[in-house]
């Protein structure tokens, strides 16, 4: 059988700091620069989903789009648009909201739900336009 990727993409805004509290605020400054803005600074990101898998023989579907739909939007949409993510959201707390942090939050919020025979097999966070990470679960 032949294996299938298909994908969901979301969109969410959010507001974050990168700092490191273990370090200076001038080593944070020059790691981190804008990023680093003590009022937070924006984002408009967008997500890519992509589950993988044998088409079902019944319905032709890898995962039913409505299903996988739902998935990102409760257990990431509803949690992580227009909020701060580094106050506001139970699954960061404690983790530096960089863009390769973030993505592989997101994947252990969804990866334990996909329904088989599917599987999440990759998401991809753009953060800006040119600034974007992808995330396999490895």
């Amino acid at each position: 059988m032949p294996i299938v990727y298909i994908t969901r993409k979301v969109h969410f805004n959010a507001a974050h700091r990168l700092h490191n509290p273990d370090r200076s605020d001038e080593w944070n400054q020059s790691t981190f620069g804008k990023c680093n803005n003590p009022n937070w600074h924006g984002h408009n990101y967008e997500l890519d989903v992509t589950v993988s898998g044998e088409p079902d023989p019944e319905t032709g579907y890898v995962i039913d789009l409505s299903d996988l739909k739902r998935i990102v939007e409760e257990r990431v949409v509803d949690k992580l648009d227009h909020k701060n993510l580094n106050l506001d959201v139970d699954f960061l707390t404690g983790i530096m909201p960089s863009t390769e942090n973030i993505a592989v939050a997101i994947w252990e919020q969804i990866a334990p739900t996909i329904p088989g025979p599917g599987k999440l097999h990759e998401i991809t966070l753009q953060e800006t336009p040119r600034n974007g990470v992808t995330y396999r679960g490895e």
